[in-house]
């Protein structure tokens, strides 16, 4: 009996102790990066010199659709093997024509008389046109993803910035900077993989874009252009 009563009084051990500090301290985390998901974007033409502290700023690159034809031009030289020489608003056209292709709408499936037609499929994260802007040897890829979670929706502008280098012997996007609304993930590798694929690249490359991207011998990004060169 005098046991029981001094197990009571000892209270919770170490370990109960420990591990509702750990739970208490992840949870501030989720919390957090939440408010920082959801703390407003500004999309401005360019960045105040005296920006407050924690400011997030998006700018859009440009499309420029006068150079459509060429864009086209430089796209088809690509895909037979020469190098190219793209800027941030034939890019942007580019990424926009591709678009449109990608997401063509499927032919309807015929409806029985009667029978109700299907509803349309809900999507938790349905990510905008990519848009792409180049500066100072890097290249920006943004977008503005709706989503739909437990019935809540909304809106948040995700935004990368860095350059390509080669992994093995095909060269990969690969950004130093990663934001989701207002909250940096690039630290979190796990996190930051799921959001490239599932937010941002979510369409994959064209085919005649992909048959000649492994036998690129190098990109560099100058100021406002992107350079594509082969052997």
């Amino acid at each position: 009996m005098l046991t029981k009563v001094k197990n009571k009084q000892k209270g919770p051990s170490w370990f109960e102790v420990g591990l509702g500090a750990v739970l208490s301290i992840l949870l501030g985390a989720v919390l957090g990066a939440a408010l920082l998901v959801f703390k407003p974007v500004q999309a401005v033409k360019e960045v105040p010199k005296d920006p407050p502290a924690g400011a997030v700023y998006y700018i859009e690159g440009n499309r420029d659709f006068n150079k459509t034809v060429e864009a086209n031009s430089k796209r088809t030289a690509f895909a037979a093997g020469q190098s190219a020489a793209v800027d941030e608003g034939e890019l942007n056209v580019l990424l926009g024509t591709y678009v449109k292709a990608s997401t063509a709408p499927a032919a309807a499936t015929p409806v029985k008389a009667g029978d109700k037609p299907p509803a349309p499929e809900a999507k938790s994260f349905d990510p905008g046109p990519l848009n792409a802007r180049i500066r100072a040897g890097k290249i920006q890829f943004a977008n503005t993803v709706s989503f739909n979670i437990l019935g809540y929706g909304g809106s948040v502008i995700v935004q990368t910035s860095g350059d390509f280098k080669r992994r093995g012997s095909v060269f990969e996007y690969d950004p130093d900077v990663i934001y989701v609304g207002g909250c940096p993930v690039q630290r979190f590798i796990f996190v930051r993989d799921w959001i490239l694929k599932k937010l941002l690249f979510t369409q994959p490359m064209p085919g005649d874009i992909a048959a000649s991207w492994p036998k690129l011998a190098d990109i560099t990004i100058d100021e406002t252009t992107l350079r594509l060169r082969m052997p």
